[in-house]
């Protein structure tokens, strides 16, 4: 049986350090529990290779199998800034910690970015979306991760805090390649920036699993368009997940939709374009070719939604 033991002298308040010795093995684990931007900082300055937790969805899973291990964890759930989830004027301020939940259940944020809250309904069961974030959703780097090509097309900027400062990054510049972020030691991501849409704007994002429900993307689209009062698409993003080391922007596949009404000809275009800046791998969940084919149906399909919406918008 495990045996923990808590340090009572905390470096400053809100801190708790913990270790646990799993059976006979000496494998100590620190535990800290900040509850400011400031203490996170120097937390991770003075314990390199900490692995910070919000959701944690990820992470606990990652240790038990054994692909994490990390000598300490930095859990931001305490810190205000990273739990603010507010819908202004200028868009909507995600922290980093904030469930998906607490996202899906409000129906003005969805009204504003259906695409996006879609992709966050489709994390894992009812139960773990009471616990995951998008800021972890991110964070984890997973090519199939359904977030990331709904941030990517709604332009969200991630904001990341280190001990030199501040900086922003755009969503689809903060994954590197599988399990890999942009993330230098000692920095977390602390909130997404998601702006406010022009009128005429409307996103949706669509996935191909094997199954129903719970399961991870064999291939994700994304698109956000933007349609003029003479129905014709002034502007477009279109993001794909799970067919690259990492979600892709596909500026081809918007230039395929811009200037015209979305008719069958331009989605096609669009769809094509998206097959070719694929380059997925083949497992047991589907072949390349068949990821490569099917990301531009979805894309056509996720273009086909975003016009409809931005029309009743």
């Amino acid at each position: 049986m495990d045996s923990i033991s808590t340090s009572l002298d905390k470096p400053f308040p809100g801190m708790v350090a913990t270790s646990v010795f799993r059976g006979d093995v000496m494998d100590s684990l620190q535990y800290f529990a900040p509850t400011s931007l400031e203490e996170a900082t120097q937390l991770l300055g003075e314990h390199r290779g900490s692995q910070v937790l919000a959701g944690g969805t990820d992470l606990i899973v990652q240790m038990q199998i054994g692909t994490a291990s990390p000598a300490s964890i930095v859990d931001i759930k305490k810190i205000p800034e990273v739990n603010t989830l507010a819908l202004s004027a200028s868009g909507l301020k995600l922290g980093a910690a904030v469930a998906g939940a607490s996202i899906t259940e409000k129906p003005e944020i969805a009204a504003v970015y259906p695409g996006l809250v879609e992709a966050i309904d489709l994390i894992g069961s009812t139960q773990i979306q009471g616990r995951c974030s998008v800021g972890g959703n991110l964070c984890n780097a997973s090519p199939a991760a359904d977030t990331v090509p709904s941030l990517i097309v709604t332009n969200a900027v991630c904001e990341i805090q280190g001990s030199s400062g501040t900086r922003e990054v755009a969503a689809e510049e903060f994954n590197l390649s599988p399990g890999k972020n942009c993330l230098s030691d000692g920095e977390f991501l602390t909130s997404i920036r998601v702006p406010k849409p022009v009128s005429g704007t409307a996103d949706a994002y669509l996935r191909f699993i094997p199954r129903t429900e719970m399961d991870i993307a064999v291939v994700g689209a994304a698109v956000s368009v933007t349609m003029g009062n003479d129905g014709i698409c002034t502007a477009a993003r279109v993001a794909i997940g799970a067919v690259a080391p990492t979600a892709l922007l596909v500026p081809a596949a918007a230039d395929a939709l811009i200037g015209t009404d979305l008719n069958e000809q331009a989605l096609h275009k669009a769809g094509d374009a998206a097959s070719e800046a694929a380059s997925p791998i083949s497992d047991k969940r589907g072949t390349a070719e068949y990821r490569t084919k099917v990301v531009g149906v979805l894309t056509r399909r996720a273009a086909a939604i975003a016009k409809k919406r931005a029309l009743q918008n």
